[in-house]
């Protein structure tokens, strides 16, 4: 390849760079803001995610729910606290703890709340964590819970990739930016260091140390009672990892293979293989007890086995109790395993809709077999229950609907794609279509990634209650049916995501239920790479894209911030053997002058600090200069999510949906 004539544009903060991002934003503005229906569509969105009347979910610590909550008064957010008593009120009195618009305002920053960790048992301190305009990287402070304040002079660790978690009131264990070596490749912590109050950070004793080709390291500490321990994990990439135990001055690795999944949790050993082991096949759930596990014995109990239509989802345990999540054709099924003298016992926990999904939202996993349940689906605004384990349950909240869903429908369809494996999709629109109408896909296909029903109140204000049709594939590269279908896509084999999204875009033309120049593709990130791929690839197929936050120069992505990171994922570009895949499937490599592309529209970050915004940046200049249809627009702040708060986030959908309609076809301004 020749040399890339772009470089000059993966200087985030160049002076060149940024002034031609402010001609691009200018150009952008000027085609989409001007438009009658983008102020319309900003105004509707920035109702809906400030709407007061959506649930806020919660996390029990001790007798505490806590919750982060933005609205139209509260641009950054309050950090704030009740009781379940008051939050079954329809208007909870909530005790706020930090208030991130205060804070911000007085400190002089672009503050981004980042989450906090609540040391347990006594719940009284937290690691705050918060990001400037929406990076990855944090400041981490010592927050005093009952005093609602910063601890002057407690543990504070300047912005950095953290790694951060209590191991007990005084100590904690800590992986960040100490200068020199102590970043892997990827830009992670490569050190896990145990560090004592009042002590100088750079004196922190090493527990353990990665290495520097590595992607991470970072340690843990188990409080539960009778169960305390230490851990500590290092990735090798992606997808491969290994655990020890720290046992005093002793390391015991977790003689697991390196691409299960693997924690403890009580007396249990839980292993969630990727690949057949000890008999038992990939996708399944194992647990063994875990004190005879490390004297040798390698028997399972089996908890899950997949067959070729059905997944784990995902589990989660209470005091007593483990609540299995599966998927059988992206369908949601909710059981309770028990364990007893006999084996583990099982029973349903609750009935799922179809076409709907269910998530456990929290337990309290410490003290009591108490669970919330949140079921919700396309046109199903969530419903949020309260329940114990072998009780009655209660709903707690009720979301309201934000769109019109009167004549809409949800239907599942299976595309055949270009080797004949039968790929679902979800499909939302009229349930009366008489003809072919605007239609938007959406994909992601990538480091196993789920894809199920949810309702989406910015969609459907935007282009459902407008009469577009949404859709979502369910393609190669995520995780819907189990590992196996996650890696049918990785590395070389990646063109079978890209394949697998044709299909579902030429069924719904094949069904009638839209037409190329009508249809609407979009993606993030991965899904960004999916959109340049489907841009050069199948141009043809649709009417306009949108890629968001993308990957699309993929022979140095791997050079770009996190990037190396994902080499399990994509292939490695320095390597001979995976350079020609990826020569073949980076867009940015493959953009040409006599191509008819549909229009795109291009949208990124400044503050990225994951996807380099240089990747959106030099494919927008590439497609201008060979006299293509694009729009650039990059927001300063906001990270990979984009947006920083509630109004950066309703102006990008407002310029994205204003976008579709003026080439997909014709919503009126109201």
């Amino acid at each position: 390849m020749n040399e890339d004539p772009h470089l000059w544009l993966e200087d985030v903060e160049g002076e060149s760079a940024l002034a031609w991002v402010a001609e691009r934003n200018a150009e952008t503005a000027a085609v989409l803001a001007a438009d009658p229906r983008y102020a319309v569509l900003r105004a509707e969105l920035r109702e809906v995610l400030d709407d007061v009347e959506r649930i806020p979910y919660t996390v029990r610590r001790g007798e505490y729910l806590y919750n982060f909550w933005r609205d139209a008064g509260r641009a950054k957010g309050v950090w704030r606290r009740t009781t379940l008593e008051q939050y079954r009120k329809d208007e909870p009195a909530w005790e706020i703890l930090l208030d991130v618009d205060a804070l911000a305002a007085a400190e002089g920053e672009e503050w981004v709340w980042a989450g906090a960790s609540v040391r347990y048992p006594e719940y009284r301190r937290a690691l705050v964590m918060l990001s400037r305009d929406g990076s990855d990287a944090v400041v981490v402070r010592e927050f005093d819970l009952e005093r609602r304040e910063f601890v002057e002079g407690g543990f504070q660790v300047a912005e950095a990739k953290t790694r951060v978690g209590w191991i007990d009131e005084d100590t904690v264990f800590v992986g960040t930016d100490l200068g020199p070596g102590s970043l892997t490749a990827s830009g992670y912590p490569r050190t896990v260091r145990r560090w004592r109050r009042g002590t100088p950070l750079e004196d922190a004793r090493t527990v353990f140390e990665a290495e520097a080709g590595d992607v991470s390291a970072s340690g843990w500490h188990d409080p539960t009672p009778g169960h305390e321990r230490s851990f500590v994990s290092r990735y090798f990439d992606f997808f491969r990892y290994e655990v020890h135990l720290v046992d005093g001055e002793r390391l015991v690795r977790i003689d697991v293979p390196d691409d299960a999944g693997k924690y403890v949790w009580r007396e249990w050993l839980v292993v969630t293989p990727k690949s057949p082991w000890l008999g038992q096949p990939a996708g399944s759930l194992l647990v063994f007890d875990f004190e005879a596990f490390l004297a040798g014995d390698r028997t399972p109990q089996v908890l899950f086995a997949p067959d070729g239509r059905t997944a784990l989802a995902g589990h989660c345990w209470t005091r007593r109790h483990l609540l299995l999540d599966t998927l059988a054709d992206v369908a949601t099924r909710l059981e309770i395993l028990t364990p007893g003298p006999d084996g583990w016992s099982r029973r349903p926990l609750a009935e799922v809709p179809p076409l709907s999904s269910a998530a456990i939202t929290d337990t309290d996993a410490y003290a009591s077999d108490e669970f919330f349940l949140d079921v919700s689906g396309f046109l199903q605004p969530s419903t949020l229950t309260y329940g114990h384990v072998g009780a009655e349950s209660e709903v707690l909240k009720q979301a309201p609907a934000r769109f019109d869903a009167a004549g809409l429908a949800v239907r599942q369809f299976f595309a055949r794609s270009a080797d004949g494996t039968a790929v679902p999709y979800f499909v939302v629109g009229p349930e009366d279509q008489e003809e072919p109408g605007p239609a938007l896909l959406y994909g992601y296909g990538g480091f196993r990634d789920q894809q199920t029903p949810g309702y989406d109140a910015v969609t459907g204000r935007a282009w459902l209650a407008r009469g577009g049709t949404y859709a979502v594939a369910n393609i190669r590269g995520g995780s819907e049916y189990g590992p196996d279908w996650h890696r049918a896509a990785l590395g070389a084999d990646r063109v079978r995501a890209f394949e697998d999204f044709a299909a579902v875009a030429a069924d719904l033309t094949a069904r009638g239920i839209t037409t190329p120049s009508r249809l609407g593709i979009t993606g993030a990130s991965n899904g960004g790479l999916l959109m340049g791929a489907m841009l050069v690839r199948n141009p043809g197929l649709f009417g306009a894209v949108v890629a968001r936050v993308p990957l699309l120069d993929m022979l140095r992505y791997h050079r770009l911030l996190a990037g190396a990171s994902w080499t399990a994922e994509y292939g490695d570009p320095d390597d001979p053997a995976d350079r020609p895949h990826l020569e073949a499937i980076s867009p940015y490599h493959h953009l040409a002058a006599d191509r008819p592309y549909p229009p795109v529209l291009l949208m990124t970050s400044t503050r990225d600090d994951r996807v380099h915004p240089g990747h959106a940046r030099k494919a927008a200049a590439r497609l201008r200069e060979l006299g293509h249809r694009v729009l650039f627009h990059e927001n300063t702040g906001g990270g990979h999510g984009g947006a920083s708060d509630n109004e950066q986030a309703a102006a990008n959908e407002a310029l994205a949906f204003t976008f579709l309609w003026q080439h997909l076809g014709g919503a009126a301004a109201d």
